[in-house]
C-alpha cells in the first residue's frame, strides 16, 4: 500500500472528518456498528454487507492516467500498423489523447483478435494492429491509445480520493463481458475439464445464458492457452461436463441472502436481437438452477433501480451485484454516459443510510473495452490475466486516500467474500487471488460519510426508469 501524493491533512482532515489520523491516533472503533441479524459476518469483520458495482469495458489507465500517485501513463508504445499511414509514421511514439468519456467507436476486445495480440508477448505495443468489429472491421490505430477526460468522471475522482483505489486489478481473462460476469459469480469459466469459455458465445450479440437461440456454442481456452474456436457447450449449466460452483451456492448453503440487480430483458426472454442490457449482462442466466428455479425474480431481481428501495425498506441483502443499463454504464460507443452519476447514487444511498456503518462497496469495470493499458498483465491459465481495470472500495474502514498496488483479480473480491463470513472456497480463481482485505483497517475510527457529487441523483434515474417502461420478463 502507498498514500497518495497529496497531504494527510488534505486526506484525513479535509475529505474524512470522521478520521483521526492526522493527530496520530485513529487506533480503534470507538462505537462498533450494529450488524445486521440477517447477514452478520462470522469473523470479527464489522462488514455485513458487500455490494459490487458492475460498470462497463475501461482500462485503469483509461480512467485514472493522470491520478496522482497512481501507476498511470499518458504515452503509449510505438506505432506499428502500416495501414495507419499516412496518417502517422510507423514507430513514432504515441502520445495518449484526452478524450471525452462518451466514445465515438467500440473496439474489439476479444481474446483471439484483440487481447493475444495487443499483448504481444507483455510489451504491450500492438493496440494499433487491432481491428473493429472483433477483427472483421477497419485498422483501430490511434483509437486505443486514449484516456478520459478526469472532468468528466469526477465523481469516480472524489470517491478514489477519499477511499481505497486499486490500481493492479486484472482481470481474470483477457477477454470481453460475456465471461468476466462468470469470473465476478464464480471466479472462473470452466465447462469441461481443463477447458473455459472464453469470448462471446458463437451467435455474438444473443442472449448469452439458458435463454439463447438453439445450437448456440461457447468458444473454449485450454488450461494451457490454446483458443478452440466455437468447441463449447451451449451457454447453460446443464451442459456443462464440470461443476461450475457460484458464489450463490455458498452464500445459499450458509443461509445467507444475495441479489443480482439487473436491468430488464424484453418478453420473451431468449432471442438473437438485444433490446437492453437485461438480455446480455445476467451472469445468473448460465446457471440453469437459478434460471429455471424459484430464485429467478426474487435473488435475481429486476429492474436495477430496485437496489434503491431495497436500501430504503432495510432490505439490502448481504452480497449484491448491481448492473446498469447501457446508457449509465461507462460503455464505449454509446451516445450518452451517466455512469458516474449512475455509480454516485448508489454510493450515496447507501452512505446516507444505517447501512453504512457494516457495508463494502466495491465499484469496478468488468472488462479492458480496447484501451491501452501500460501494466503487463501476469500471466496465467485460461486467456488470464487480463488487462487492469479500475477498481475502488468504498467504506467506513477502506484505507484512506490510499492506492494499493497489490495484485488483485476478480477472484480477490470472492475470496474477500468467502473469508467474511467463512464459506469455505469455490475452489476456481478465488484459490490463487490475493483478498482485497488489505485494502481496509478494521481498526480506525470508521469514515464519516461524504455525499459524492454528481450532475444527476437517485430520483434521475428512478424517473429514467418509469420513462423508458419496464419491461415484463418471463
Amino acid at each position: 500500500m502507498r498514500i497518495s501524493t497529496r497531504t494527510c491533512a488534505l486526506i484525513f482532515c479535509g475529505l474524512s472528518a470522521g478520521l483521526t489520523a492526522c493527530n496520530g491516533s485513529g487506533t480503534g472503533i470507538a462505537n462498533p456498528p450494529l450488524h445486521s441479524q440477517s447477514g452478520s459476518s462470522t469473523s470479527s469483520s464489522p462488514i455485513d454487507h458487500v455490494v459490487i458495482i458492475v460498470q462497463e469495458n475501461r482500462t485503469f489507465n483509461d480512467f485514472f492516467a493522470t491520478f496522482p500517485g497512481a501507476d498511470g501513463t499518458t504515452t503509449g508504445g510505438v506505432v506499428k500498423n502500416m495501414a495507419c499511414k499516412p496518417k502517422i509514421r510507423q514507430n513514432r511514439t504515441i502520445a495518449l489523447k484526452k478524450s471525452n468519456l462518451v466514445d465515438r467507436q467500440d473496439m474489439n476486445h476479444s481474446y483471439r483478435t484483440g487481447y493475444s495480440i495487443a499483448y504481444d508477448g507483455g510489451k504491450l505495443d500492438a493496440f494499433d494492429v487491432l481491428h473493429f468489429n472483433a477483427g472483421k472491421g477497419g485498422p483501430e490505430c490511434l483509437t486505443p491509445y486514449q484516456y478520459t477526460d478526469p472532468m468528466q468522471i469526477q465523481p469516480y475522482w472524489q470517491m478514489a480520493t477519499q477511499y481505497t483505489l486499486a490500481e493492479h486489478m486484472f482481470t481474470t481473462q483477457g477477454s470481453d463481458s460475456f465471461t468476466a460476469h462468470q469470473d465476478l459469480i464464480a471466479g472462473g469459466t470452466v465447462a469441461e475439464p481443463n477447458r473455459a469459455m472464453i469470448d462471446l458465445p458463437g451467435c455474438g450479440v444473443c442472449m448469452w445464458g439458458c435463454d439463447a437461440p438453439p445450437g448456440v456454442q461457447t468458444h473454449l481456452i485450454t488450461a494451457g492457452n490454446q483458443y478452440l474456436h466455437i468447441a463449447g457447450p451451449f451457454p447453460c449449466t446443464t451442459k456443462f461436463t464440470t461443476k461450475y460452483p457460484t458464489l450463490r451456492d455458498l452464500l445459499d448453503a450458509k443461509s445467507l441472502s444475495w441479489k443480482y440487480y439487473v436491468p430488464p430483458c424484453g418478453q420473451p426472454c431468449g432471442g438473437s436481437k438485444v433490446t437492453n442490457f437485461g438480455m446480455l449482462m445476467n451472469a445468473f442466466d448460465v446457471i440453469a438452477a437459478v434460471r429455471n428455479g424459484p430464485e429467478w425474480g426474487t435473488n435475481v431481481v429486476w429492474p436495477e433501480t430496485t437496489i434503491f428501495n431495497d436500501i430504503a425498506s432495510n432490505g439490502l441483502p448481504a452480497v449484491s451485484w448491481v448492473i446498469p443499463i447501457e446508457n449509465n454504464s461507462d460503455h464505449p460507443g454509446t451516445t450518452e454516459d451517466n455512469g458516474p452519476s449512475w455509480v454516485a447514487s448508489i454510493v450515496n444511498a447507501i452512505g446516507e443510510s444505517s447501512y453504512w456503518d457494516s457495508t463494502a462497496i466495491v465499484v469496478l469495470w468488468d472488462d479492458w473495452g480496447g484501451f491501452y493499458d501500460n501494466a503487463p498483465p501476469p500471466q496465467k491459465t485460461y486467456g488470464g490475466l487480463g488487462f487492469r481495470v479500475p477498481a475502488i472500495i468504498i467504506s467506513p474502514y477502506a484505507r484512506a486516500g490510499y492506492i494499493s498496488t497489490t495484485q488483485y483479480e476478480f477472484g480477490s473480491i470472492l475470496r474477500y467474500i468467502e473469508d467474511n463470513w467463512d464459506l469455505g472456497r469455490l475452489g476456481t480463481s478465488d484459490k490463487r487471488a490475493t483478498s482485497i482485505i488489505d485494502s481496509f483497517d478494521y481498526s480506525q475510527y470508521p469514515i464519516k460519510f461524504k455525499p459524492i457529487q454528481s450532475s444527476h441523483d437517485k430520483s434521475f434515474f428512478l424517473h429514467e426508469q418509469e420513462t423508458r417502461g419496464v419491461l415484463e420478463t418471463d
